[in-house]
């Protein structure tokens, strides 16, 4: 099998250029927010700051090595990679070796560090299905070689989250997973049943614990339940309101301090809504929009199925993820503690972003051109 040819031609101009450079923008937009968010902490005013920056750094190695690896010659790991991410969810159940935090057991506690095992899911999660997919091109039509097998590989991803218990999280891989399959070509016909059987499903998954439940119906009602189920959103609402359209100013914020629970990490977007106002917190949203746009243009690029599908699922993870934050802030959606890509404080989600990026600059040194990609095509006459 031939591999595409690595261009000669700056690459400035790449749409996937230009997402990285999106991507480096939230970065440092994010870094004064966090760091008033994180002044009145008792490790002190610079601790979750130079922290973050840390994060940054290893972000930044992990992007360049992701970038510089031959992504073809590489599938041969992609199942390796695969099962050490599926061992890493079986090890957070293990007392000693995972960590609970608040009844959830979700990250692997190594020394002082704690690295949380589903955020790598993510990306193990796209690379293998895929690989899965690519390989298996001319049957994606079949029920049962090009649907039910990568559903059961979404599945256990998917399944073994829940488990820890991390709803949104495992949601969002179920939901990545679903398009990767949709797009590879999969029928309307099993999709459907599909989506209808993920959601009745974590209907029942709601319905049968009582928290969750209660932080469900609460929402419903945010004013009222301002002092239980919906405190922190009520909270996160007023950072907003005292915002409004010029902001109180860095470092002027008040939510955060003993106000709003989680402020540098799954609130972080109400605390710089309370203190850079309106324009920021929509050029926050413009730049999601832009780097799922500049996605759609740079797909055209593809060489083959398994690239294609690498770069959409990249892309997907992050702005999926952007949105359910973001919705969850505003109260357009239920509670639920998910990272704001670049921006909140968090060394796994950080490195995961970085290595997501990666594959992104990846693709922007060795896509050349557009290419159409042809449902039937297989993948040695794709990049013959």
């Amino acid at each position: 099998m031939s591999h595409p040819p690595t261009t000669s031609r700056s690459s400035a101009g790449n749409p996937a250029s230009l997402i990285v450079v999106c991507a480096m923008g939230l970065f440092v937009l994010g870094l004064p927010t966090l760091f008033s968010a994180t002044a009145s902490f008792d490790q002190g005013p610079l601790y979750h700051l130079i922290k973050q920056l840390v994060g940054v750094v290893i972000a930044t190695i992990a992007c360049i090595v992701v970038s510089r690896i031959d992504l073809e010659a590489s599938r041969k790991f992609v199942w390796v990679v695969g099962i050490g991410a599926v061992a890493a969810l079986v090890l957070t159940a293990i007392p000693g070796i995972g960590v609970s935090v608040n009844g959830s057991r979700r990250w692997l506690g190594i020394g002082p560090v704690r690295v949380q095992a589903s955020e790598f899911a993510k990306l193990a999660m796209v690379f293998c299905v895929a690989h899965y997919l690519a390989i298996n091109q001319s049957r994606v039509g079949e029920f049962r070689r090009g649907f039910v097998y990568p559903i059961a590989i979404v599945s256990v991803f998917g399944g073994l989250v829940v488990l820890q218990p991390d709803f949104g999280t495992a949601a969002l891989i179920i939901t990545v997973g679903l398009l990767l399959v949709f797009l590879a070509g999969a029928r309307w016909s099993y999709i459907l049943p599909a989506v209808g059987t993920a959601v009745a499903l974590f209907a029942v998954l709601v319905i049968n614990n009582p928290n969750r439940l209660h932080r469900f119906t609460a929402f419903l009602d945010v004013e009222g339940n301002k002092l239980g189920g919906t405190y922190q959103l009520y909270q996160s609402l007023a950072a907003f309101a005292v915002g409004g359209v010029d902001g109180a100013g860095i470092g002027q914020g008040r939510q955060q301090i003993n106000f709003l629970p989680e402020a540098h990490t799954d609130f972080i977007f109400a605390v710089m809504g309370e203190e850079l106002g309106l324009p920021f917190t929509l050029a926050v949203l413009i730049t999601f929009v832009v780097i799922f746009l500049l996605g759609l243009l740079h797909l055209r690029r593809a060489p083959n199925l398994y690239q294609f599908l690498l770069v959409t699922g990249s892309i997907l993870t992050v702005t999926l993820q952007a949105i359910v934050n973001l919705g969850v802030v505003t109260g357009l959606l239920p509670t639920k503690g998910m990272s704001l890509p670049f921006i909140s404080a968090g060394l796994s989600n950080l490195l995961l972003m970085g290595m997501l990026m990666g594959v992104i600059l990846n693709t922007a040194r060795t896509w050349t051109k557009p290419v159409l990609l042809g449902r039937s095509r297989t993948m040695e006459e794709v990049t013959a």
